[in-house]
């Protein structure tokens, strides 16, 4: 279950092991490291916020934001969710890199491909991430047995799932559904939601994500 708690010290709060966790072995890791420092950089001074008060909007410590900045972490995803909310900007602006326009071809071997702190969830990018974009599509994998707990994103935005194979359990607020291979869902994301395989055998789903409101 990737859920995250904080160690507070005098000063600030320093990264707690769920915050440190990484996918070293990832061959994308290091190009995701320096797209998300510049981008966290700008965004940051663009909304004129000091790294304390960024830390405070999302409820990832100083001390992890200062690393991630200096490109010596690369975050999970639910602490990317949780700054890209506290940003109030959609999750794929920390991801983005400029890109040509038309065309835009992504190699399997070369998309970006974020993990849970216990790596049992796994996130794939299926979408260039360079311009303005209001939808977002995603390839996900749920290991056997595997529970992602998702926070609220911002107001507005929505989800659409289909699972390829496998069974994914979700629950949205207080509502549990089931879904099987060609089954789909769509719901809204910006209230708690979770996603379980209760099974032994791998999740493969799609998802396509939409944020409705403007965000700013």
């Amino acid at each position: 279950m990737t859920k995250f708690c904080y160690i507070r010290q005098k000063g600030e709060m320093n990264p707690t092991m769920e915050e440190l966790e990484t996918d070293k072995e990832s061959p994308s890791s290091e190009h995701i490291t320096e797209v998300v420092k510049e981008n966290l950089k700008l965004i940051r001074h663009t909304k004129g916020f000091s790294l304390d008060k960024l830390a405070s909007r999302c409820g990832v410590s100083r001390a992890m934001l200062s690393q991630i900045e200096q490109g010596k972490s690369v975050p999970t995803i639910s602490v990317l969710w949780k700054i890209a909310n506290g940003l109030n900007v959609p999750f794929s602006e920390l991801l983005k890199e400029k890109g040509a326009e038309g065309v835009i071809v992504m190699k399997a071997e070369n998309t970006k491909v974020l993990f849970s702190s216990s790596k049992v969830f796994s996130s794939r990018a299926l979408f260039p991430f360079n311009g303005n974009r209001k939808t977002e599509f995603y390839e996900l994998i749920l290991k056997p047995g595997g529970i992602e707990v998702a926070e609220p994103h911002s107001s507005g935005t929505t989800e659409n799932i289909v699972v390829v194979s496998g069974k994914l359990r979700l629950r949205v607020g207080e509502k549990v559904v089931e879904l099987e291979p060609k089954d789909s869902v769509f719901f809204r994301a910006d209230i708690p939601h979770e996603y379980s395989n209760p099974t032994d055998q791998e999740t493969l789903m799609y998802l396509v994500m939409d944020y409705r409101d403007e965000i700013n």
